[in-house]
C-alpha cells in the first residue's frame, strides 16, 4: 500500500486593528468622522418631576379639577356647570348637561380617571354608563361599561366614537376605576380653512394601548359622516348622558 503524504501550507494572516479596519472599509479610504460630530448637547430638555404615584400629575401638569368645586368648569350652554362634587370626584347629574373646561387647549397629554357604578342587567348596550371625553370639545373618546356588554365596536370604551374601534377591550369590571392616558395632536388648517393635517390620537386604557396614532376623520357625530371645519384651541368636554359616571384626577400637559 502506497503511503500518502499530506502537506499543510500555512498562509500568513494579517490581523487588523479596529481603527485600521474602519479606515480600510470607509469610503474613499478616509478615516471615519469623529463621534463628537453626531453628539447633540443643546438645547437641554427641561426637567419635569414625575408624580409620586401611578397616574399622579407631574410637576408641569395643569390640574383640570381641584377635587373641591367646579370653578374651572362651565356648562357648554353657558353659565355654571351643574355636576356634583362628591368625595373629590366629579359626578354627572340627571339633566345637568355637558360640562367643559374654561381653559382651552391644542396639543396635549391628558390623564383622566373615570368610574361607572354597577348597573342593573337590563341596562345594556349604549345605555350602560354612557359618557365621553371630548378633545377640543369636538372629538370623542368613548366612556362606557363595555366589560361584558356587547355593542357596536366603534362605540365601546376606548373607541374614537363612530370612527375607530379599540385595539383590545382593556376594561376592568364595574365599579372599578378606569384610566385614560391620551396623547392628542390637534388638526392643522390652511389659511383658506381647508384641512392640512388631521387630528391624531393615541390612547392607553388602564395602561394598555387601544388607539395607536389614529388619524381622526372629523368631529364626532352620532348620525352624519364627520367633516372638518377650521377651528382653534378648544376645551376638554365631559359628556352628560344621565348616568352617574364619576371622574377624578384630570390633568393635562401642553405639548
Amino acid at each position: 500500500m502506497k503511503k500518502v503524504t499530506l502537506l499543510f501550507v500555512l498562509l500568513p494572516v494579517t490581523v487588523l486593528s479596529e481603527a485600521a479596519l474602519a479606515q480600510a472599509t470607509y469610503p474613499g479610504g478616509n478615516p471615519p468622522p469623529k463621534p463628537e460630530l453626531t453628539e447633540i448637547w443643546s438645547p437641554v430638555p427641561p426637567k419635569v418631576e414625575p408624580g409620586k404615584g401611578l397616574g399622579d400629575a407631574p410637576s408641569d401638569a395643569i390640574m383640570l379639577f381641584n377635587g373641591k368645586d367646579l370653578s374651572g368648569w362651565e356648562s357648554v350652554n353657558g353659565g355654571p356647570a351643574e355636576w356634583a362634587v362628591e368625595n373629590g370626584e366629579l359626578v354627572d347629574q340627571p339633566k345637568a348637561g355637558h360640562i367643559q373646561t374654561k381653559q382651552k387647549f391644542g396639543d396635549i397629554q391628558l390623564h383622566v380617571e373615570w368610574m361607572i357604578p354597577v348597573l342593573p342587567p337590563e341596562r345594556k348596550g349604549q345605555d350602560r354608563g354612557n359618557s365621553g371625553v371630548f378633545l377640543q370639545g369636538l372629538y370623542e373618546v368613548q366612556v362606557l361599561d363595555s366589560y361584558d356588554n356587547p355593542t357596536y365596536v366603534n362605540g365601546e370604551a376606548g373607541a374614537i366614537y363612530k370612527q375607530s374601534a379599540p385595539l383590545v377591550n382593556a376594561l376592568k369590571p364595574a365599579p372599578g376605576w378606569q384610566a385614560y392616558d391620551i396623547v392628542y395632536y390637534a388638526p392643522r388648517f390652511y389659511n383658506d380653512g381647508t384641512l392640512a393635517e388631521p387630528a391624531r390620537i393615541t390612547v392607553f386604557l388602564n395602561g394598555i394601548l387601544v388607539q395607536n396614532n389614529f388619524a381622526i376623520t372629523g368631529p364626532t357625530d352620532y348620525r352624519m359622516l364627520p367633516a372638518y371645519k377650521a377651528h382653534g384651541d378648544g376645551p376638554l368636554m365631559l359628556q352628560a348622558h344621565n348616568n352617574a359616571v364619576r371622574y377624578r384626577n384630570l390633568w393635562v400637559r401642553k405639548l
